[in-house]
């Protein structure tokens, strides 16, 4: 039987599609009074299962061994959780006439979720990068993103976020830490079926996050918020995050000249430094906001695939670049043999295989 892929002619993550396609069923049949118990428990409990998985696959080890390369990992950091943030901070100034209040706090929340892991590595690799590099810096930032991401979200976003409280951070610690923390202490004895079942267990990813947005969806159908987005302010949005993605790839393209690193170097800096995690951000904004999660999820959602359709022209157009070192080329290859075969995906975004180095690719990774 022929197996149906996605056409290469159309860069568009097929998961996003199934996302718009759960925020429709969400606006067309939403779940409500025992419905919406049963589906707020689920998503719970599902929040709770994916941060286990994350924090199983996650290598400590593989995260630990890449600490000689400090200086790489704090600029991948700061871009993360300091410049994005700043961004996020200045586009305050685009409310009311281009972004709502809500929106605005949608947008200041995707500036503070870590970057992703999987997808930093297939586009290091496709474009010659230090693939081991951007391993452990999405390692690093899926580590330290447990824990910055909400004490961010206290500080900046406070109440306005979608009732942000102490309530929210004992939500955090019960259905993000301590699961993710498990699944660390545990991935010694049950990493060896994770591995033979990745596939079935990138599934589970998918239809939890799925659950995740259709509750989060419901709630926000049954508030009545969507009132508040027309198709223009989603074009605003659009325009801002452009704006936003557009500075984070310059910058950290020529910062990583300006502060002495090579070229496999800022390569893995500006994939890593320059992305958000789809796949830890949803269920962090679930716990975070509660019922307005769902005005908090969609410039995430928006970026996600905005920083994918970028950065794979990007990437392919690395790969051809005149000025590639026979070096840089060779990490990048060798790199791109070892990181095939670790097991630090990020959930939905970890799920599908590592590119082949050197050749173009057309299918794009979460």
């Amino acid at each position: 039987m022929t197996r149906l892929r996605w056409p290469s002619w159309m860069p568009i993550d097929p998961y996003i599609v199934l996302l718009l396609g759960t925020v429709g069923l969400a606006a067309l049949f939403p779940a409500h009074g025992t419905g919406a118990t049963v589906a707020s428990g689920a998503s719970t409990a599902a929040i709770a299962f994916l941060f286990f998985l994350y924090g199983a696959r996650l290598s400590t080890r593989e995260a630990l061994d890449g600490l000689r390369h400090w200086r790489l990992h704090v600029t991948v950091l700061a871009c993360t959780f300091l410049v994005f943030p700043a961004l996020g901070l200045a586009a305050r100034a685009t409310v009311p006439v281009l972004l709502t209040q809500p929106l605005y706090q949608g947008l200041l929340f995707l500036t503070l979720v870590p970057s992703t892991i999987q997808s930093s590595i297939a586009f290091t690799s496709i474009a010659r990068g230090n693939v081991p590099a951007a391993i452990c810096a999405g390692s690093f930032s899926s580590l330290v993103g447990i824990v910055i991401t909400p004490l961010l979200a206290a500080v900046l976003l406070g109440n306005s976020g979608g009732g942000f409280s102490a309530d929210s951070l004992v939500k955090i610690v019960l259905q993000l830490l301590v699961p993710f923390l498990a699944g660390q202490l545990l991935r010694r004895w049950i990493g060896p079926f994770i591995t033979r079942h990745k596939k079935v267990l990138g599934l589970v990813d998918r239809g939890s996050i799925l659950l995740v947005v259709y509750t989060a969806f419901s709630e926000g159908m049954i508030q009545g918020i969507w009132h508040q987005v027309s198709p223009a302010r989603l074009g605003a949005l659009l325009l801002v995050e452009a704006a936003v993605l557009a500075v984070m790839l310059v910058g950290t393209w020529y910062g990583g000249r300006a502060l002495g690193f090579g070229r496999a170097d800022r390569i893995a800096i500006q994939f890593a430094g320059s992305k958000k995690s789809l796949a830890a951000g949803l269920p962090m904004a679930s716990v975070l906001f509660g019922a307005h999660a769902s005005l908090a999820v969609l410039p995430l959602m928006l970026f996600h695939q905005m920083q994918l359709m970028v950065c794979a022209v990007i990437a392919k157009r690395r790969a051809h670049d005149p000025e590639v070192e026979s070096g840089d080329a060779d990490r990048g290859a060798g790199a791109g043999d070892a990181g095939a075969g670790s097991e630090t995906g990020d959930g939905a975004e970890g799920s599908a295989a590592h590119p082949v180095q050197g050749q173009p690719q057309n299918r794009v990774l979460r």
